[in-house]
């Protein structure tokens, strides 16, 4: 994935990345197929912090989203991955992967104390993801909610990611 180009997300991307972040959830069983919305709600609402898309031959195959998260400890710095999203036709590239690793390079350099998702228990673990026992989002399987610590210190408690995550339609225009 030589010819891959990881940027910024801009307005004119806005279209693209919902129909892609569709595609890539529509035959996952475990979705309730409202990532698009979840990403526009985090727009919406200021709280996508970094907002990446992968670019191949000038079309959009990728996209990830950061956005704050409420600490248990009140500490600020710590962000939720997700959703990421790769069209279907260009799953298994690695353009998942180098969104993540991108992604998790542009929260350290703002000084981001550490990242938080859900996801599949063989897959985040490669990017140093880890279970931590005393830290859970409610009803989430333990095995399921993944933390990374930049500093190596990990909160205990109950995680929350922002209201955006409950999104089940469009925002409502401001």
């Amino acid at each position: 994935m030589t010819d891959i180009q990881i940027r910024d997300e801009t307005p004119r991307d806005l279209d693209a990345i919902s129909d892609l972040t569709i595609a890539a959830f529509a035959n996952l069983a475990i979705s309730q197929h409202t990532e698009h919305y979840v990403v526009a709600a985090l727009r919406a609402a200021g709280a996508l912090t970094v907002s990446l898309v992968a670019e191949l031959e000038g079309r959009i195959v990728g996209h990830i989203a950061f956005s704050p998260l409420g600490m248990p400890d009140g500490s600020a710095g710590w962000f939720g991955l997700g959703p990421v999203s790769v069209l279907p036709s260009h799953q298994r590239a690695g353009i998942g992967t180098t969104l993540i690793q991108t992604g998790l390079s542009r929260l350290k350099s703002l000084g981001a104390r550490g990242c938080c998702l859900v996801g599949h228990p063989q897959y985040y673990p490669r990017f140093g993801f880890r279970n931590v026992a005393g830290l859970a989002l409610p009803g989430v399987p333990p095995e399921a909610f993944f933390a990374l610590s930049f500093d190596g210190r990990y909160p205990r408690g109950t995680v929350c990611f922002h209201d955006a995550f409950r999104a089940e339609g469009p925002p409502a225009p401001p």
